[in-house]
């Protein structure tokens, strides 16, 4: 099955609807299947007395609190369709993360397939209600989340309607930038061997190499932040990609995935044409004369293997060759 690769946008596009666009373009030049922004309502969103987080203090003007930063980064609903309208054209699938059940409604009304639940609302029930009662597809993110309340998100979206089949469960840390020691990616699998559901993983370390070992893990969804410019003000622009390196990370998922293959042990077509260069046949060790009785110190077994098998070495010994042979000729019988 084919790696569904989301190059997530977010907020980088920093309010401004033609740095999207440019964000989009990059998305296609590298290769994503789908680019996602995230759709909200700051005053919906984010209470007036909500602090930022280490990384967005880092990262955004001091002054700002996280609602004056959050409402610097709405898109409204006609950039909302401007958007959906560009990836059209260009070929991309468009997501969006809805963060506030009004903008669950707007992403509803403009056809979205498919929702993405982010880490930040597996323990909101009303939210959680609305996206499983819209039946779509759904992509769950399950950053700070144990097996617990990974169960209860997954009994509400059922119970609200959606089917187990139409959910995809990734694996994510939401430390931005993720250090190493704290992926714990075999936890995408114990989510996978637990609750018996499709599984991916959503990054946010640096660099790519973590997204590739996901794919060769077996995830079925990647995420990955991305920007223009990792030097761009803005809270997720440090722990970003940059478009290198989101072509770079695409290309090499397509590898794994093109590795990973069916399964199914047997010679590939490329390497059947080294079978008879690397494998062996039984020849004669020595000059062997007509009639005499091939034994293990007058045969041998070397390349090349279009002769006789040396799996056969024990039909071939104790009978008696059937002419001459020169040494190293191969035998018959």
């Amino acid at each position: 099955m084919k790696i569904f690769i989301i190059a997530e946008a977010g907020v980088n596009h920093n309010g401004s609807i033609d740095i999207a666009k440019r964000l989009v373009d990059c998305a296609v030049d590298a290769g994503a299947d789908a680019i996602k922004f995230q759709t909200f309502k700051a005053e919906k969103f984010v209470s007036s007395f909500a602090p930022k987080a280490s990384y967005q203090e880092a990262t955004t003007n001091p002054e700002d609190s996280q609602l004056e930063m959050i409402r610097k980064l709405e898109l409204n609903h006609s950039a909302h369709k401007e958007l959906m309208s560009y990836c059209n054209d260009k070929g991309i699938i468009f997501l969006s993360t809805p963060f506030d059940l009004d903008s669950i409604n707007l992403l509803y009304d403009l056809g979205l397939d498919i929702f993405k639940i982010p880490s930040g609302e597996i323990t909101n029930l009303p939210y959680l209600k609305s996206i499983g009662a819209l039946r779509k597809k759904i992509i769950l993110s399950t950053g700070m989340a144990d097996l617990g309340e990974i169960e209860d998100v997954l009994d509400i979206l059922m119970e609200a309607g959606t089917e187990k089949g139409d959910i995809i469960v990734l694996h994510c840390n939401t430390e931005y930038p993720t250090p190493f020691e704290d992926v714990n990616l075999q936890a995408m699998l114990t989510i996978r061997d637990t609750f018996k559901v499709k599984v991916g993983y959503s990054d946010h370390t640096s660099g790519i190499e973590i997204p590739i070992a996901a794919a060769a893990l077996g995830a079925c969804v990647i995420e990955k932040h991305f920007t223009l410019d990792r030097n761009m003000q803005g809270p997720d622009h440090k722990a970003s990609l940059i478009p290198d390196e989101l072509k770079n990370m695409v290309n090499s998922i397509r590898n794994i995935e093109k590795a990973l293959g069916n399964g199914i042990k047997k010679p590939s077509v490329s390497e059947l044409k080294n079978k008879p260069i690397a494998r062996k046949s039984i020849v004669a060790d020595r000059c062997i004369t007509k009639s005499e009785v091939f034994t293990e110190y007058n045969i041998a077994a070397k390349r090349p293997g279009t002769g006789i098998s040396p799996m056969l070495w024990d039909n071939v010994i104790g009978r008696k060759a059937v002419r001459d042979f020169n040494e190293d000729e191969l035998i018959e019988i």
